[in-house]
């Protein structure tokens, strides 16, 4: 093996252990929160604020990294990202109160915000196209599985340690990583000198940080029956309109808008945004489903959910060996079509469901993933300039933090309206004569064991109901991609990203 080569394997090593730092991160620390609450003396709202500031300070930053990694350069920015990063973390694992703890977290989304778009940008600038899929099928199993497994982690870590170690983690990925990137990434000249768009930049971040806030927030604060979620939403649109009107007129915009006038761009935006919403609202819905209504423990919630993980892996090497000359479109709607069929199905989930038909539903859906996944990325860039990868790339990975963020809120709302629903439905059918519903529970009517046996079954299968409404809400929100799909340009040899043809 050449040096060259060698420095290459260590770079994609390099880029996966980034991707693995940011994206488990993204959920290990939700397991720990009611450990953390208790420990630092907080209540529960309070507490949200942990996970809240991460989440809106890495939603702000991330447009800015496009511009930092176009003017300092991609390994600049990765290094001081990963130090960032990491230092944050140990912070985060000695705080002794909320508020520094709340404060390292905003520091770990800012620093964070990078890792994730611009390790995706060097596999598309450092890699040839013989190794370009294989390294991007790693990349893309590290970004999807990290999240997947972050709450089985987290919660092992926290119940045979401390929650602190679910920040203490970080360190050995992180100096690993950024010894790999300092060994194996080269020195590149700084793409392009463009000013820095001050206005741009804080009416954009302000019309993300209050969308992300809002997102966030929504379901505690009963959405719009909350005058902070109608403020947030009102502000937001109104920063929103700002900043269009004023990159369309400015000669340096924060965010170039030319980027959305590429179709295969845009769609694919579009298509990762509904991938991030399909993708991470199951690993939100299936735990609880699971604990709360068959009585699994996390480490059996953990261990179903990882047959997910495991079908993405062995799927990402399948696509990696698709013939060069396929449509990628066929694998994005093969993709699609399966995951939108298989989140139909999980609509049938009942209390009684086996553990069986759980990993079968998670297989699938880890297979449909990556069949859509490593086809976007090649056809969102692939006609698009060089001098626009840094940018798009931070752009679409806010579409997938934004897409998913959104999915979330919606599938939570949905949840507690329509269990509310159901519940004053099914209870419509029972009466002190309804004799054989209540003979069917074990139980006299009127008595007060019976009452509480009978209201407690009515709260599961109203439940049920309103998760099996989410399902085929996620469901159809894959399957309205697939006339996006239709709408990509097919790219030819000619429009691939130029790259050296020596091997990795």
């Amino acid at each position: 093996m050449t040096s060259t080569r060698r420095s290459r394997a260590l770079l994609a090593a390099s880029v996966v252990l980034v991707t693995l730092l940011y994206s488990i991160d993204s959920t290990i620390v939700n397991v720990a929160l009611p450990h953390m609450q208790g420990s630092l003396q907080a209540t529960q709202d309070q507490a949200a604020w942990i996970a809240t500031a991460y989440i809106v300070v890495s939603a702000i930053v991330t447009p800015l990294m496009g511009w930092f990694g176009s003017r300092y350069g991609l390994r600049t920015v990765m290094l001081v990202s990963i130090i960032g990063f990491t230092i944050s973390s140990m912070l985060c694992g000695a705080a002794t109160s909320l508020t520094e703890i709340v404060l390292f977290r905003a520091m770990q989304g800012a620093f964070g915000s990078a890792l994730i778009p611009l390790s995706q940008v060097t596999i598309l600038e450092e890699f040839p196209a013989a190794s370009f899929k294989r390294v991007m099928a790693a990349w893309a199993t590290a970004s999807m599985i990290g999240p997947v497994i972050g709450p089985t982690l987290g919660g092992y870590l926290t119940e045979n340690l401390s929650w602190r170690w679910a920040f203490y983690i970080n360190l050995p990925i992180g100096v690993l990583a950024w010894l790999g990137i300092t060994a194996s990434m080269p020195r590149r000249q700084a793409k392009t000198h463009r000013p820095f768009d001050v206005t741009g930049f804080i009416f954009l971040s302000f019309a993300v940080g209050l969308l992300q806030l809002m997102l966030d927030r929504g379901q505690t604060l009963d959405w719009f029956d909350s005058p902070e979620i109608v403020a947030e939403l009102f502000f937001s649109a109104i920063c929103f309109y700002v900043y269009i009107g004023h990159a369309l007129t400015h000669r340096h915009p924060f965010v170039d808008p030319h980027l959305f006038r590429d179709r295969n761009y845009t769609m694919c935006l579009l298509i990762q945004a509904a991938i991030g919403a399909t993708s991470m609202s199951p690993s939100v819905l299936l735990p609880t489903f699971l604990q709360q209504l068959q009585g699994y423990s996390p480490a059996q919630t953990g261990w179903i959910m990882g047959s997910r993980g495991a079908a993405g892996i062995l799927a990402m090497a399948v696509v990696n060996r698709l013939p060069a000359r396929l449509d990628p479109r066929i694998s994005m709607m093969g993709g699609m079509l399966l995951g939108s069929v298989t989140l139909w199905s999980m609509g049938s989930f009942s209390v009684d469901t086996p553990a069986s038909y759980f990993v079968t539903t998670g297989l699938l859906l880890g297979v449909s993933m990556p069949f859509t996944f490593i086809p976007t990325q090649l056809l969102a860039f692939s006609t698009l300039p060089k001098t626009s990868r840094t940018e798009a790339g931070v752009v679409l990975r806010l579409g997938i933090g934004l897409g998913g963020a959104m999915g979330i809120s919606a599938v939570v709302a949905e949840l507690a309206r329509s269990a509310q629903i159901n519940h004053s439905y099914l209870t419509e059918f029972f009466t002190p004569y309804s004799v054989d519903r209540w003979q069917a529970i074990g139980g006299n009517a009127g008595a007060n064991a019976a009452t509480g046996s009978l209201i407690g079954e009515i709260s599961r299968q109203a439940l049920t109901i309103a998760y099996a409404n989410d399902f085929h809400l996620l469901a159809i929100m894959s399957l309205i991609c697939v006339p996006l799909i239709c709408m990509i340009r097919p790219i030819v040899d000619a429009e691939r990203p130029a790259v050296p043809v020596e091997s990795v």
